[in-house]
């Protein structure tokens, strides 16, 4: 690929990299979630190279980036609930799948040839201000090597990417730091991926919902087995290390651990840490090391923190 171009956030390099996209390249920028890797959503050049520079399978389709629900209603098909959970969630990190206009004006590649489109309307102003001067919605996923750790700060973007995509913005400014939570509106409402909007929130709005099981068809992004993996091997719900183990930790009661989502057990600090503890155990970790992370609680962000370990230490393929 070449140089890969480093840029800020005023006008001026905001501009330049709205520029690239409309041309067909990719830029890394930070969303009030994890960093995204974007191209100009109508560029078929674009999101081939979003598909070449992760490794990222054919088949797993991308979430489309607006900066206003207008945008949005002119890329699908917005029934009650879509205008609901916008009007309630929106802007901010949750993505709704919903059925695709003829006319969106999409690359086919970007929902991998189905007919629905998952869509979000980041609460980030670096995310907004990139998509409105692209003047289309921006394609997206998580700024990452497939597979690997996503990335929160500008460092782990250049660590995975350098050389790979035409530039980054640096501004680390992921506040959550896990990525949005993938709610299907096709039927009855389902989450499809755990994230940044508890479960227990949407509920309050449209009543219980399921969580779709394990996918066999990928109808939406985030629904890979293994994800969100370092190099060293994962073990969940590890409340007494071993041997050759990096520990990771969460709440008071755990003593001689190597490192920690969060010492309080404060879900939201364990939710905006995961990535960069991740990073920092596979430093860490030496060869045959395993990183163990201690039981986090299944309810409110904890959800979304449980399946992102979950894919992590789920068998990779070779």
């Amino acid at each position: 690929m070449g140089i890969t171009r480093r840029l800020g956030n005023d006008d001026h390099d905001m501009e330049i990299a709205a520029r690239m996209l409309r041309d067909g390249e990719v830029v890394a920028f930070p969303t009030e979630t994890v960093y995204g890797l974007g191209a100009d959503a109508s560029n078929p050049a674009g999101i081939e190279r979003i598909y070449e520079a992760k490794g990222r399978p054919r088949h797993n389709p991308l979430i489309v980036h607006v900066s206003d629900l207008d945008m949005a209603r002119r890329m699908a098909e917005f029934n009650q609930n879509a205008e609901l959970v916008a009007a309630r969630f929106w802007p901010g990190p949750l993505t709704v799948l919903l059925p695709k206009k003829a006319d969106a004006g999409l690359a086919p590649a970007v929902t991998a040839g189905l007919a629905n489109v998952a869509i979000r309307f980041p609460s980030s102003q670096v995310a907004q201000r990139l998509i409105q001067a692209v003047r289309f919605p921006v394609a997206a996923p998580s700024a990452n090597l497939s597979g690997k750790i996503s990335t929160t700060r500008f460092a782990q973007v250049v660590r995975q990417l350098d050389s790979r995509i035409a530039g980054i913005i640096q501004d680390d400014a992921c506040d959550h730091g896990l990525e949005s939570t993938i709610l299907s509106l096709i039927g009855a409402p389902t989450i499809l991926r755990q994230g940044s909007v508890p479960q227990e929130s949407l509920e309050e709005l449209l009543g219980p919902m399921g969580e779709a099981s394990e996918a066999l068809v990928i109808s939406a992004p985030g629904q890979l087995r293994s994800h969100y993996a370092p190099d060293a091997a994962v073990w969940i719900e590890i409340d007494q290390p071993t041997a050759n183990m990096i520990w990771v930790g969460f709440g008071p009661r755990c003593d001689g651990c190597h490192l920690t989502l969060s010492a309080s057990g404060d879900l939201e600090e364990a939710a905006r840490s995961l990535y960069a503890i991740m990073v920092e155990a596979d430093v860490l970790a030496k060869a045959g090391d395993v990183i163990g992370f201690a039981s986090v609680p299944m309810y409110g962000l904890g959800r979304a923190i449980n399946d992102r370990l979950r894919r992590a230490a789920a068998p990779r393929s070779t």
